[in-house]
């Protein structure tokens, strides 16, 4: 029985000397946690001042009407002539078309690319079927004529119509295709 109350009395001593280290190491801490807040100053740049707005009058009177005719028709009258637009597109209405223009470009994809006697030959698949391609052949619907032929890419020059209804060069490309199955 001593025994047993000698053991009650070694625990509650323990606790109250567990718990009387515990307050003190908090308070240390809390102190520390304080004058680290209050040490530390946030530095914020000022926002600058918005720019002043100077209101202009409209004046209607002035200037051309934004949808007339006149407009479009010096818009028309200021584009390269037709002798331009036609020098592009009249080779390629004279020759004989090639099987890879009856489908658009994204319906093609490039799937790998082959050396014959140290020239790049492209590898373009449409509709399950698998097409040699080498620079000088047209691909697409634009008269897409291929200029150059890497290992990941097949690059044209197509001859679309602008806006005004003029005939103009631009670049695009195929771009190897892996693991897919168009």
């Amino acid at each position: 029985m001593i025994q047993r109350h000698l053991s009650v009395l070694a625990l509650a001593s323990l606790s109250v000397l567990v718990s009387a280290c515990g307050g003190s190491e908090q308070d240390d801490i809390r102190a520390w946690m304080l004058s680290e807040r209050n040490s530390i100053k946030p530095s914020v740049q000022p926002i600058p001042e918005p720019t002043k707005f100077n209101p202009e009058p409209y004046s209607a009177a002035n200037g051309m009407q934004p949808f007339s005719t006149e407009k479009l028709e010096g818009m028309l009258r200021g584009a390269a002539g037709p002798a331009t637009s036609s020098a592009l597109i009249e080779p390629e209405l004279n020759r004989r078309r090639e099987p890879l223009e009856a489908f658009p470009l994204d319906t093609m994809s490039l799937v790998g690319s082959l050396d014959r006697n140290g020239a790049l030959v492209a590898l373009v698949k449409v509709g399950g079927l698998l097409y040699q391609v080498k620079p000088g052949n047209y691909l697409g619907l634009n008269y897409g004529r291929v200029v150059r032929i890497t290992e990941t890419e097949v690059v044209l020059r197509e001859i679309v119509q602008d806006s005004t209804g003029e005939w103009t060069e631009r670049p695009a490309a195929l771009q190897l295709v892996e693991g897919n199955s168009k």
